[in-house]
C-alpha cells in the first residue's frame, strides 16, 4: 500500500507540526505492506534555527523538500510561503499510485493541496486538522481588507472539508466550528501525545524543585512559539513586573512577537530572559532548572477551541504549569493535569493569584503520560488512515 504525507512541516524543524508529522511518518511506516512518501518544506519554522543540513530520507520513506523564498513576518508571508509549497509540491509530487492521500494542516493550504493531489491521484484524501485558519485570521486579523480574503479563505476551506473521506479534528473543540458549518463529516479525534523523549523522562524526575532545594525564588519558563496566538506581549511584560523578587522568568522561543514582547519588556524594566529556540537535548536541560512552566494563549474565541500541544510535554515533566487558557483548554487542564492553576487570558490580576495558589512541588502524572503517549496515538492514527484506504466491511 502506497500512501502520500503532506505536511508544512517535517524533522528537523522545531514546533508542533513537525513533531506530529515525524511521528505519524513513523507510525505508518511500521504496518507492515505500508510505502510512504512524504512532501514537506526545507527547515523554515524560526529564523533563529535553521539546521545546516537536512537529511535526503527517513528512516523506511523518501521525503521530498520544497525551498521556499525568505520569510516575512504576517499573514501576507503565511499566504507567499504556503502558496510556493503548494506550487512547489505540484511540481515535485512522485509519478506513482496513491491508495490514500494525507495532509496534516494547520493553515488551510495544505489540506487544499491534499485535496489536489487526491483528486489527481484519484486516491481517499485524509485530513488531519491542527488548527482553524479562518476562525482565526477573522480574530487575529479583523481589518477591513481582509473582508474579500476571509470569502476567499473560507471558500478555500469548503473544498478539502469536503473532498475529505475522513478528518480527524486534533482538539475536540474544533468539532462545533465543523458541524455547523460542513454537517456529519466522519471526524475522528487523535489529540497531540507526549513524545518518548519526555515519556522517559517522566520515571527519572527529580523528587523537588530546584527552587525547593536551593531557596532560590521560582523559575518559571515559557518555551515555545512567540506569536499572535500566544499573546505573550498582552501579560508577561506586566506579570514579570509584579512578580519581581518572587519569581523570574525565562522565554524559550522565537516568532513574529517576539521583537514587540522583547521591547515591552525592555521598556517596563521587566526581569525576563530571553533564548533562542533549542533543539529537545537541550531544552530538557532547561526544563530540568524550571521550577514552573508558563503557558499562554490570546484571548479570542478561536484559542477558545484550541488544544495546545506543548501541555502534552509541560505535563510529562512533573512541574507546576501556569496556564492562562480559556475554553476547551481549560476544561482538558481540570479534567487531565493536577498541579496545574488557571487564569483567564491577558489578566495580570489573575496570573498573579493563580501564582500565589500553585503548589510549588513536583506532581506524579504518570497515568496522564501512558494514556497520552505520542507513540500509541499515532499507532491508531495511522491504522484508521490505512482503514480509509482499504476500510473493514461491517457485513
Amino acid at each position: 500500500m502506497r500512501v502520500l504525507l503532506l505536511s508544512y512541516y517535517f524533522t528537523p524543524d522545531l514546533g508542533a507540526g513537525s513533531f506530529r508529522a515525524k511521528a505519524l511518518a513513523d507510525a505508518l511506516v511500521a504496518i507492515p505492506g505500508v510505502k510512504l512518501d512524504v512532501i514537506t518544506t526545507e527547515p523554515n519554522r524560526y529564523h533563529s534555527h535553521r539546521p545546516d543540513t537536512v537529511a535526503l530520507d527517513g528512516d523506511n520513506y523518501s521525503v521530498c523538500r520544497v525551498e521556499l523564498p525568505e520569510a516575512t513576518p504576517g499573514l501576507i508571508g503565511q499566504i507567499r510561503g504556503f502558496s510556493r509549497f503548494a506550487l512547489g509540491a505540484g511540481g515535485i509530487a512522485p509519478d506513482t499510485q496513491y491508495d490514500v492521500v494525507v495532509a496534516t494542516s494547520s493553515r488551510l493550504m495544505t489540506a487544499c493541496l491534499g485535496a489536489w493531489l487526491a483528486r489527481q491521484y484519484r486516491a481517499p484524501l485524509y485530513l488531519d486538522i491542527r488548527d482553524i485558519f479562518v476562525e482565526t485570521i477573522d480574530d487575529v486579523f479583523p481589518s477591513w481588507w481582509l473582508a474579500p480574503a476571509r470569502w476567499t479563505f473560507e471558500r478555500l476551506e469548503r473544498w478539502p472539508l469536503k473532498a475529505a473521506s475522513r478528518i480527524n479534528l486534533v482538539s475536540e473543540g474544533f468539532l462545533p466550528y465543523f458541524r455547523d458549518r460542513y454537517g456529519d463529516q466522519d471526524y475522528r479525534f487523535f489529540t497531540n501525545g507526549v513524545d518518548e523523549e519526555f515519556i522517559h523522562l517522566e520515571g527519572g524526575l527529580d523528587t523537588q524543585l530546584p527552587c525547593q532545594r536551593t531557596g532560590h525564588v521560582p523559575h518559571i519558563v515559557y518555551a515555545g512559539n512567540i506569536g499572535d496566538g500566544q499573546g505573550l506581549d498582552m501579560i508577561l511584560p506586566a506579570l514579570a513586573c509584579r512578580l519581581e523578587g518572587r519569581a523570574r522568568f525565562t522565554v524559550i522561543g522565537d516568532g513574529g512577537k517576539q521583537p514587540e514582547l522583547r521591547m515591552q519588556c525592555q521598556n517596563l524594566g521587566a526581569p525576563v530572559e530571553f533564548l533562542a529556540p533549542l533543539p529537545r537535548t537541550q531544552l530538557i536541560d532547561l526544563y530540568r532548572n524550571a521550577d514552573v512552566l508558563f503557558l499562554h494563549l490570546n484571548d479570542l474565541p478561536a484559542f477558545r477551541r484550541v488544544l495546545p500541544s506543548k501541555l502534552f510535554e509541560y505535563a510529562a515533566l512533573g512541574k507546576p504549569i501556569l496556564a492562562g487558557v480559556a475554553g476547551y483548554a481549560a476544561e482538558f487542564i481540570r479534567e487531565n493535569i493536577n498541579g496545574t492553576a488557571l487564569f483567564e487570558p491577558c489578566d495580570v490580576e489573575g496570573a498573579v493569584e493563580a501564582f500565589e495558589c500553585l503548589p510549588l512541588q513536583v506532581h506524579d502524572r504518570g497515568e496522564f503520560v501512558a494514556r497520552f503517549s505520542r507513540t500509541k496515538i499515532m499507532e491508531r492514527l495511522a491504522a484508521d488512515i490505512i482503514d480509509t484506504a482499504c476500510p473493514v466491511s461491517s457485513g
